[in-house]
């Protein structure tokens, strides 16, 4: 705010600079103005130093501000005092060595406005387009008729594309709410704010003034019709992206399930808690990281992956051998153990590191977002997409290129065909049981950089994670990558109509009834489960 009002005065100082109130047109005039020591003289240089663009100016001015430009000898001349007292000639910034007896030049509360305003205008003929880039949003945003004259003298010597854009929109947004101002002017400047197409472009539109000519408004009524309509593409677009993002982190919470439930016919309610012990161990990387190494702190989820991938395999081999294996075909006692499986893990995980949430930092190449038109795309979510698709293919690449994937999908065809054929199946059961728990894991590590790790991290997931094995078919990795992609995404298109809730609950209504039409799900695989 204060750069738009420095801005803003400064240009009112051009205008007064271009009817002649300065007497020089130069970095040296004003400082020979300077030397004078009055008022009007300075206010005056000040008028011209905005609008010199040399980068001597800024020095100047900066120095006026700071009380450190003074003046001296005969006849009078501005210097710029440094650090010891020692006097710097304002061009070269070079030491001087016959220093005269010095005393600053005088400041009033006029002079004081004079140098912000001088200052917000040197920011648009500064040498770095980032500032000018500053100084023309600030200006478009404050949208006072003062800044007229600055901008346009600006907007003639302008060369970057992308400042000379954001000076002709500030130069449009002032010229919309004018007065006076001719019609075919304020239509051109309606079309430089319609192509836009964003939200501050619709305020605008909507501000063009009651009294303004009737050609006028229906410029601004197509080009506010012409924004909302883009607007609603690019929302939807959105939405679609969150779909994604919500579907990527339902197929790696899912996915490992999948091939538990399709070859084993085991209904692990303790799934979830794999998902949370893989968080869990992402954090007591990233604990051992900052105590040990802080320069590996970027690579703690790299590291972390395979960490957690082992750890809550073995884990899941654990369970399934002293337990699982006794209860095959009896799916009720399977659940309710499974169910007291993963109370267990969570009051261990209580006792071990308390109830509360524990924070996992995000590495910087998983920090910030990016826009593509109207549509903001975070890095995390873009990574987790990334390396939801990247389990997905190296799962589909074990199950189709490795030994252990061979005999896991003839277990699932045939067991009985397969257990004659001198498949070890409860070793199959044992890998498979451990490759489901160890993906489970890896999708922890990726949860952690988006939802609270806590106990209860699992709980959150494992009944969508049903929801999408069962919609996609039991068993089918491309079934669940089809069903967690479709259903992330209709439940964020639902979002905005019904709400969250009253929309999670129409897509768990709309996916009963599909499975009243095919209880096999999108891609029914043949397995152990369904023979039965």
């Amino acid at each position: 705010m204060l750069l738009a009002l420095a801005v803003l005065s400064a240009a009112a100082l051009s205008a007064a600079a271009l009817a002649g109130r300065a007497e020089a047109q130069d970095v040296g005039g004003a400082l020979a103005q300077l030397a004078t020591n009055k008022y009007d003289d300075t206010e005056a240089a000040l008028s011209v130093l905005a609008l010199s663009g040399d980068p001597a100016a800024v020095g100047i001015v900066s120095a006026l501000a700071e009380g450190r430009l003074v003046f001296g000898g005969t006849p009078p001349r501005v210097f710029i005092q440094g650090e010891g007292g020692a006097l710097l000639d304002p061009l070269t910034r070079q030491p001087v060595a016959d220093a005269p007896a010095v005393k600053p030049v005088r400041v009033n509360n006029r002079v004081r406005r004079a140098i912000e305003a001088a200052s917000g205008a040197l920011s648009l003929v500064s040498p770095d387009p980032a500032k000018r880039l500053e100084a023309a949003q600030a200006v478009g945003r404050s949208r006072d008729a003062a800044a007229l004259p600055a901008l346009d003298a600006v907007l003639a010597k302008e060369t970057d594309p992308k400042v000379k854009s954001a000076l002709a929109l500030a130069r449009a947004s002032i010229v919309i709410g004018q007065a006076g101002v001719p019609e075919a002017d304020r239509i051109a400047a309606i079309e430089v704010v319609g192509a836009q197409g964003n939200q501050d472009a619709l305020a605008l539109l909507r501000s063009v003034p009651a009294d303004a000519s009737p050609a006028v408004k229906d410029a601004a009524a197509a080009a506010i019709a012409g924004i909302e309509r883009n607007l609603a593409l690019w929302g939807a677009a959105q939405n679609v992206w969150y779909g994604l993002s919500l579907g990527s982190v339902l197929l790696l919470a899912a996915i490992g399930l999948a091939i538990t439930f399709g070859v084993m016919g085991v209904i692990n309610m303790a799934h979830g808690e794999m998902v949370m012990l893989g968080a869990y161990t992402t954090f007591v990387v990233q604990e051992l990281i900052r105590t040990h190494n802080p320069g590996l702190f970027d690579w703690s989820l790299i590291i972390a992956i395979p960490l957690a991938f082992l750890f809550t395999g073995l884990i899941g081999v654990i369970i399934e051998r002293t337990v699982i294996r006794f209860l095959y075909g009896r799916a009720l006692e399977t659940l309710l153990a499974t169910w007291g499986i993963s109370l267990i893990l969570q009051q261990a995980i209580r006792t071990l590191f308390g109830p509360t949430n524990r924070e996992v930092g995000a590495p910087s190449w998983m920090s910030g977002s990016f826009e593509i038109g109207q549509l903001s795309i975070t890095y995390g979510r873009l990574w987790i997409i990334v390396f939801a698709l990247l389990v997905f293919v190296a799962l589909l690449a074990v199950l189709r290129l490795t030994r252990i994937g061979l005999e896991m999908r003839a277990v699932t065809q045939n067991r009985r065909m397969a257990a004659s054929m001198g498949i070890r199946t409860n070793w199959v059961d044992a890998m498979t049981f451990g490759l489901g728990s160890g993906i489970a894991g890896m999708a922890g590590v990726a949860l952690s950089q988006i939802d609270n790790v806590s106990p209860n991290l699992g709980q959150s997931y494992i009944i969508d994670s049903f929801l999408v094995v069962v919609f996609g078919g039991v068993g089918n990795l491309w079934g669940t990558l089809v069903g967690a992609m479709s259903l992330g995404v209709a439940n964020k298109l639902l979002e905005p109509y019904a709400g969250a809730v009253l929309g999670k609950i129409a897509l768990l209504v709309i996916v009963i009834l599909f499975i009243q039409k095919r209880p096999r799900g999108l891609f029914a695989l043949k397995g152990r489960s369904i023979e039965a």
